[in-house]
This record gives structure tokens, C-alpha cells and sequence, in this order.
């Protein structure tokens, strides 16, 4: 797992690493940025125009530490050649010690340095130049005002290539938005040091954040893995080691049987990836309850599911006998029927097993909020964004705040959340929360979210925890997809390329 560090673990790992590396702040200030300066000059050699050779670096300061570290930057790119000249952003009238060390260093090799202390006083801005913008990092405690707002007008209107050290000046590194988007640096590039940071993570950051990497900076590993974290990133290792394992001797009875609950009139597509996904799960049996009418398209589709025919023609009334499903899955395409409501209630009520709530299942618990009260233990709920803000009952006024609550709904419900996005999150009823990191924008198509939980439910019948299965499924699935967008293109794959691709998953994990 890779952690993410808040602000406050971030400044105790800097001071714990300079305490016991032991290394002076000053060190880890010239550590961190000779490590940033070379990650930032392998994108500017890989880029089509402006051959690095050439490439004239503008580096935006404030007063503090972050200001320092691009100092650094500064007269490191000095020294390699490049042409370079530093702004800095008067926000205050004391510089920090390390800045202020830095800015006499910059100086002494030659590296040009302009103060503007206020409103109108920035130099044009060269249609060549590189930004680098520290002037804030994560110590940032309040919103941008006054000569700061006017440094981010003026990156943000120059329509150059900006690389963010640490973080976009103007955001909080927790997540929490500090003023309008005319205070928040949209970057090309952010470089951030030793760690994730909350904010990376949170979908509406993304237009600041632009293409994110950690630049490790050697900070202390013992320490970090003592902190308390309660966000992590997901790496393929990690998923690796949850995989269900799959004996010689082994035979369908002993890896699962799921149960699909699906599709509606003009909606049956929903039910044939969902049970496409199922197949492709490694669980030993699918059976798929569909209406009437759709039982020769699921079998004509995916022959080897077997189907549970409901009496209802066009929508579901029903449910089959519960007590063969080690798993249940239920949603895709089904409708909102004043019948289909009453089978969600019945299978609440009667299934001992966890169920995978997504799409139709989902809206049929908003419409009935008490219902919530009452899930299966070890459910999982896999609502997009909007599903999530009806589920909870009024819609969230940031990314931040739906991550807080949907923290709250999986502590009430004691059911995993799965939150559908860039980049999906899975929470815990234990408060921690666990992000994916596979899949791309060619999967924002209809019918994803089908795959995945025909994906979810197979899983969970083999025997996996609600977690496992979260974890592991929503790799897998985004896994699939960044195999379907190499070889059809992000623009031109459909969601049942993602059911078709789950086998080449599986190969790349199990190798």
C-alpha cells in the first residue's frame, strides 16, 4: 500500500527524518529539490517542442519552505545550463530561514531574482517558459488573498506548461477547497514530495492537479508506517496477495455459486455484462434471474450462465430460492417497478449472504432510506456519484465532503462503499479508505459499472471478504480496461471489451 499522508503526518515525517536521519532541514530541502529538478527535466526532454536544451525555466516563489524548495530548483537549473530566472511573490515580509539561505545561494551563482510585492507588478511572461510554481505547499491554512491571488491570475493566464512542487498553490493538501478557482494554480504537472496527499486523490482537484507522481525524497519509512493512515493507494503487490487461490483439486462446487438479479424491458444488455463479468470471476457457477422476455437473450449471449426465469415478463417480481448463492449481485438494468421494490425489500429481509447493490438497487434503497438500516452483513454498495449523493439523501458540496460521508455510510450500514470515479475508492466500515489505481477515461461508458458488479459478486461467492473482494474486483476491472484502451483506444472501447478483457487481467496478475 502506499499511504497517504495529511498535512499534519507530512510535517511530523519531515521532522522526525531530519531528527533521526540524521539530516538538517536545509539537506532535506536541497535532497527534495535536486530529485523534483530531475523528474521535472525527464518531461521536459520528452516533449515534442521546446527541446530541453533551449527550454527557459520561470520559477514562481513565496516566502516559505515550499518558495525555498524552488530556489533550489533555481539555481540547479542554473547550474545545468538551462536558462532560468526566479519571481517571488512578496505575500508576506519575512522569508523562512531555509528560504531565506537559498535566496542568498541563488544570488551567488547568478540566478536573476525579481520581488513583487504588489498588484501589478508581475514581468510578462515569456511564450517559451516553463513555469515551476512554489509559492505555497502543504503548509497552506487559509484561502489565498491579496498580491498571492494575483500570482495564481497570472500563472493560470499565461498558457504555459506549469509544473506544481508539492502541491497546486491555493489547495489544501487534506482536500478541503480554499477559495474560488481563480486562487487555485491549474498545473500541468504536480511533483509531490515523499507521499500522496489527500487532495490528489479527490476528483473535483483533478483540473488543478493535472498529471500527478510521488518524487521520493527519502523520508523516514519506520516512522511513516507507524503513523495512524487511514488512506492508502492500492498497488498491484497488494492485490497480488488477495487473490483467491485455486487448488488442483479443485471443482465448481467449491468455488462459488453467484447469483444474479437483473435487467428489465430495454435493459437486458445490463444483465448480459453482468453475467459476462460473473463468468470471468473464477467463480463455479452463475445463474442469472432475468424477466421473461429476456431469457433468450442471456442465453443466446452468455450460454454458459444458467437463467432463472421470473414470472414477470417485462420487470422483476420475484426472487428464486435463496439458500444455494454463497453471493448475491443485484441492480443492472432493473428498473424501479413498484414490484422490483418489493423483491430488493425481500431480499433484504430473507438472504443470509452478502449482496452487491449497484444502479437500479441503489435507487430503490434511496427511495426507501430506512431499508438502509437492514442490509446484509458484508454487503457492498458500488454507487457513482450522483447514485451516492440521492443514496445519503442530498448531494455533496465537494469531493471532500462525499468522502467524509461516504465514510459515515459504510460505519452505519457496516457495508463496504464502493465510490465509482477517477480514481474509485473503496471504504471500509472501519473508516479507512483504500484507492484504485488502474483503469483510464475510455471506461466513462455505459455499462461499466454492470462489468463490475457481475465482477463483485463472483468474487464474494468464492469466499472473499467484502474488502478482498472490493479491492481485488476493482483493480481487475480497471486492469481490464487500461488492457482494452491498449489495444481498441480509450475512445472506441465498449464496457463488454472490459468483460472480454478480464481474462488478460487475471494472466497479468497470476503471473
Amino acid at each position: 500500500m502506499l499511504p497517504i499522508l495529511n498535512a499534519a503526518q507530512m510535517r511530523a515525517a519531515d521532522a522526525y527524518t531530519i531528527a533521526h536521519g540524521p539530516i538538517s532541514s536545509l539537506d532535506l530541502m536541497e535532497r527534495a529539490a535536486t530529485r523534483c529538478t530531475v523528474h521535472m527535466l525527464r518531461h521536459v526532454a520528452r516533449w515534442p517542442k521546446d527541446p530541453l536544451f533551449r527550454t527557459p525555466f520561470l520559477v514562481v516563489v513565496g516566502m516559505g519552505n515550499n518558495g525555498g524548495d524552488g530556489l533550489v530548483m533555481a539555481r540547479l537549473l542554473h547550474q545545468r545550463g538551462q536558462p532560468v530566472r526566479v519571481v517571488r511573490v512578496r505575500h508576506r515580509e519575512h522569508a523562512s530561514p531555509d528560504h531565506a539561505t537559498n535566496l542568498k545561494r541563488c544570488s551567488e551563482v547568478g540566478v536573476p531574482v525579481q520581488d513583487v510585492g504588489e498588484v501589478g507588478g508581475f514581468p510578462a511572461i515569456g511564450s517559451q517558459e516553463v513555469i515551476v510554481d512554489a509559492v505555497f505547499g502543504t503548509g497552506l491554512s487559509k484561502a489565498l488573498n491579496g498580491i498571492a491571488v494575483e500570482a495564481v491570475r497570472w500563472i493560470n493566464n499565461s498558457g504555459r506548461p506549469v509544473f506544481a512542487i508539492d502541491l497546486p498553490s491555493g489547495l489544501f493538501a487534506d482536500g478541503n477547497a480554499t477559495g474560488t478557482a481563480a486562487s487555485m494554480v491549474r498545473a500541468t504537472i504536480t511533483l509531490t514530495f515523499g507521499t500522496p496527499k489527500p487532495a490528489l486523490l479527490l476528483p473535483d482537484q483533478a483540473a488543478y492537479v493535472g498529471h500527478w507522481e510521488v518524487v521520493p525524497i527519502g523520508l523516514h519509512t519506520g516512522f511513516i508506517a507507524g503513523l495512524a493512515v487511514r488512506q492508502n493507494i492500492v498497488e498491484r503487490q497488494d492485490v497480488v496477495a488477495l487473490l483467491p487461490p485455486r487448488p488442483w483439486t479443485g471443482h465448481k462446487g467449491l468455488f462459488g455459486h453467484a447469483l444474479l438479479v437483473a435487467g428489465g424491458s430495454g435493459h437486458m444488455g445490463a444483465a448480459v455484462l453482468a453475467t459476462r463479468a460473473a463468468l470471468r470471476s473464477g467463480c463455479g457457477l452463475v445463474t442469472t434471474r432475468v424477466p421473461g422476455r429476456g431469457e433468450q437473450v442471456l442465453q443466446t449471449a452468455v450460454p454458459e450462465a444458467m437463467c432463472d426465469i421470473d414470472p414477470g415478463m417485462d420487470h422483476i417480481t420475484g426472487l428464486p430460492q435463496l439458500d444455494r448463492y454463497q453471493a448475491i449481485g443485484v441492480g443492472p438494468g432493473l428498473g424501479s417497478h413498484a414490484d422490483t421494490a418489493l423483491v430488493i425489500k425481500q431480499l433484504i429481509q430473507q438472504t443470509q449472504v452478502p449482496v452487491v447493490f449497484d444502479a437500479d438497487a441503489l435507487n430503490l434503497l434511496s427511495a426507501n432510506p430506512t431499508w438502509l438500516s437492514f442490509l446484509p452483513a458484508g454487503s457492498v454498495l458500488t454507487p457513482h456519484p450522483k447514485e451516492f449523493d440521492r443514496l445519503v439523501g442530498s448531494p455533496s458540496s465537494s469531493s471532500a465532503e462525499r468522502s467524509q460521508r461516504a465514510i459515515e455510510l459504510a460505519r452505519r450500514t457496516q457495508c463496504v462503499v464502493v465510490l465509482k470515479g477517477a480514481p474509485t475508492a473503496v471504504y471500509s466500515p472501519d473508516g479507512s479508505i483504500h484507492f484504485n489505481s488502474t483503469g483510464n477515461p475510455g471506461m466513462a461508458k455505459g455499462g461499466s459499472g454492470d462489468v463490475l458488479t457481475g465482477l463483485l459478486t463472483g468474487l464474494l461467492a468464492q469466499g472473499m471478504s467484502s474488502w478482498s473482494a472490493a479491492v481485488v474486483g476493482v483493480h481487475l476491472h480497471g486492469l481490464a480496461g487500461d488492457i482494452a484502451a491498449a489495444k481498441h483506444g480509450m475512445d472506441a472501447m465498449t464496457s463488454g471489451d472490459l468483460a472480454d478483457h478480464l481474462a488478460n487481467a487475471w494472466q497479468d496478475l497470476r503471473a
